[in-house]
């Protein structure tokens, strides 16, 4: 490992080594908070492991809920990371809601579309993919949007340890070759899992390098 990457695996620990806050839960844009730190939002579909995810990255317990809490799902979720504030990270609504009545699911498009697109101090976005699933169709769509609205996002592997090692490598090697279609995403993919701590450490030296 080069000493250029210890440093930045040191700077994404320091960054969630301090303190982490639930700052406020926004059902339409006029309830963001304000554009006053840089942001990077989490965006997968439901039942990917967001709210692991995210739990594990801020080595907490239960910071982020999983989406058995009512309404919370809905929202765009603020988390205020340092004190003094350093940056935000976003938890969006899960996408592809197969089981949502057709109103709602129009509602959670247009803020998710509209919060991606309008806001300056969004950094980042990470689409999380369950490793065992691969991209789906609601992904690429997803993708598609981000890449029209040329706003710079990266894949990150969920429940890694779920499938088989080799299993694994296949699926990081397919979706690296994808991403190489797709002109605003990152091309490296970073593999995680929630439980083991997996790549946790990657996850957070890429979060630090999205907001220098």
């Amino acid at each position: 490992m080069s000493p250029e990457n210890d440093i930045r695996l040191e700077a994404g620990r320091k960054l969630f080594a301090g303190a982490v806050n639930f700052l406020k839960s926004a059902p339409a844009l006029e309830f963001l908070p304000a554009p006053t730190a840089p942001e990077v939002a989490f965006a997968g579909r439901s039942n990917v492991g967001k709210s692991s995810l995210i739990n594990a990255l801020t080595n907490r317990n239960s910071l982020a809920r999983a989406s058995t809490t009512p309404g919370r799902t809905q929202e765009l979720n603020f988390f205020d990371v340092g004190e003094p504030l350093q940056m935000r990270l976003v938890d969006m609504p899960g996408y592809g809601f197969a089981k949502a009545p057709k109103d709602v699911v129009k509602r959670w498009k247009w803020l998710i579309n509209d919060y991606l697109r309008g806001r300056a101090v969004l950094r980042r976005s990470l689409i999380l993919i369950d490793s065992r699933h691969g991209i789906k169709d609601v992904d690429r769509d997803l993708m598609k949007m981000l890449d029209d609205a040329a706003i710079s996002y990266r894949v990150v592997l969920t429940k890694s340890d779920k499938i088989k090692a080799v299993e694994l490598e296949k699926t990081v090697k397919a979706i690296t070759e994808e991403m190489r279609k797709h002109p605003a995403a990152f091309p490296e993919i970073i593999a995680t899992s929630s439980e083991k701590g997996t790549g946790i450490a990657e996850l957070r030296a890429a979060v630090y390098d999205a907001i220098l």
